[in-house]
């Protein structure tokens, strides 16, 4: 082949095929090539129509052009713009520095396409087939567009750097032989990375990614049978929202980074194996509204020590599974009753939230068994928790509630006389956490001592210094500790009468001190 460097200005090189001419001057140009037959089925990269030497470059060619092409003709500035053109060989471009803008749409590459380390203003690869795309430590000054484009053998991206926006809608991404789909650990996306209605046959990895504004994966659907996670992202920075809610379907498809509107058909986000986002920090939302998500046994939707002011979680109820929130800090948790699964599939140890915001439905019987699912061996963080929280949003009394129902599961893993006495007093005073129920009982066992003492023998201490007898006065002055009404230091009780004074002094201290108790409570709500 001639030597570039060696051409005069508009010369062509000797052994250019038809194709690859025309390619050359459509570069030098700066406008489409475009090799389309005009049918759908014959120009579709990803079918099984053969494409001829009439529409084939080689790979060489295309990174001559790229790394040093001839100059653009007066006027123009040069670029590669390629359409329905067939790429045989791998395009290597590793460790190159390519200036000139590239955009392929509906172009069919032989071999993989090679970008360690390259360096491009903008890139765009738009609905073309693709064997595999290297590109660990690929940087961009602006987008990096891969939109409707399938990979048979991944795609890797790991310490890569995108100035401005990282486009995979509608992309289909196969695994690799270490069944990862797309591997970018460690990138950095200056804007958004919009994976709407994506398909992911293997690992989606996003460890330590930094993306600058949103991440979208409305109506995109992962799965992973050959390992445990489809989505696996620990540490992953999102400067606003993540999305893994429905994208709407229409014609064309509306992928544009916006909820559906009421009506629209819409495509929900579907995980077919683990989520991890462990350690992850989001300046707005992660949305999991309308998602599906399908475990196995050993997988979690794991948001371990996630850092987030709105924690979205509306998804379909996961039927196997876990989902675990240990340690993570969330400002606003907005729910549903049908999302949260059963009791062993849910872990909440250390999870902080100040404001619950139900969606629909959420009587305060059901988030009972929300926490009860989340504590199957007792834990009385979770009970707290949500006792503040309800407290400080001024339901003093379902915070209560919650209280009791912490002693109650506690209750269960005492030894038998310790629960025996749990028992008696969740009967008669509920922990006195039920202050009226204790009045009630001080009421009660006044009548019923008033007229057992009716019939006591009562001999005086002191004869001639003591007041008239008086049964119900003295009962009273039994049950209240601390109030001496001139009754029971005047009297002598014998034999059972003294036991049953005895007892009723005892009782009178806990009712008294748990009415007292409640009082104060509903004193300060007020």
């Amino acid at each position: 082949m001639t030597d570039g460097a060696g051409l005069r200005v508009g010369e062509l090189p000797d052994d250019l095929s038809a194709a690859e001419a025309g390619m050359w001057q459509a570069f030098r140009n700066g406008s489409v090539y475009d090799l389309r037959a005009g049918d759908t089925a014959a120009d579709d990269p990803h079918g099984g129509h053969p494409w001829g030497p009439e529409r084939t470059v080689r790979a060489r060619i295309v990174c001559w052009l790229l790394l040093n092409g001839p100059p653009a003709l007066d006027g123009r500035v040069a670029s590669l713009k390629l359409a329905g053109v067939q790429i045989v060989d791998p395009l290597d471009l590793a460790g190159g520095t390519v200036e000139p803008y590239v955009e392929m749409k509906g172009c069919r590459f032989e071999k993989e396409i090679l970008l360690p380390e390259s360096r491009f203003t903008t890139l765009r690869l738009v609905d073309c087939a693709i064997p595999r795309l290297e590109a660990a430590r690929l940087h961009t000054e602006g987008d990096l567009h891969l939109p409707r484009c399938r990979f048979h053998n991944g795609v890797r991206l790991t310490d890569a750097h995108i100035g401005t926006d990282l486009l995979l809608n509608q992309a289909v991404i196969y695994r690799d032989r270490r069944d990862n789909s797309l591997v970018g650990d460690g990138m950095t996306i200056g804007q958004d990375l919009q994976a709407e209605m994506m398909e992911s046959h293997g690992e989606l990895s996003l460890r330590g990614a930094k993306v600058g504004v949103s991440l979208s994966l409305r109506g995109s659907r992962l799965a992973n049978p050959y390992g445990r996670r489809a989505l696996n992202a620990p540490q992953l920075t999102v400067e606003r929202t993540m999305y893994m809610t429905p994208a709407g379907v229409g014609d064309p498809v509306l992928t544009s980074g916006r909820t559906p509107a009421h009506g629209t058909r819409v495509q929900r986000f579907e995980c077919e194996g683990g989520i991890r986002l462990d350690d992850g920090r989001f300046g707005d939302a992660v949305d999991f509204e309308q998602a599906r998500l399908t475990l196995r046994d050993d997988q979690e939707i794991s948001l371990r020590r996630v850092q987030v002011p709105e924690l979205r979680f509306l998804g379909r109820r996961p039927q196997r599974g876990r989902v675990v929130l240990n340690g993570a800090r969330v400002v606003t948790l907005i729910d549903q009753a049908t999302s949260w699964p059963g009791a062993g599939q849910l872990q909440m140890g250390g999870f902080q939230y100040e404001y619950l915001v139900p969606r629909g439905p959420f009587p305060l019987a059901r988030r009972l068994q929300w926490v009860a699912a989340a504590t199957p061996e007792y834990s009385p963080e979770p009970y707290e928790r949500l006792a503040t929280v309800l407290r400080n949003s001024g339901e003093d009394e379902e915070a209560r509630e919650v209280l009791l129902a912490k002693q109650r599961h506690r209750r269960e893993n005492l030894p038998i006389a310790a629960k025996l006495w749990g028992h008696v007093q969740d009967w008669t005073v509920a922990y006195g956490y039920r202050p009226g129920r204790a009045a009630i009982w001080m009421g009660v066992l006044w009548a019923v001592t008033s007229f057992a003492f009716a019939h006591a023998d009562h001999p005086p201490l002191k004869s001639g210094e003591h007041p008239p007898w008086n049964p119900s006065i003295f009962a009273l002055d039994l049950l209240l500790p601390l109030i001496d009404l001139g009754q029971a230091g005047y009297w002598q009780l014998r034999g059972g009468w003294q036991w049953l004074a005895a007892v009723v002094i005892l009782l009178g201290w806990v009712l008294a001190t748990t009415v007292a108790a409640g009082a104060t409570r509903t004193l300060r709500r007020g």
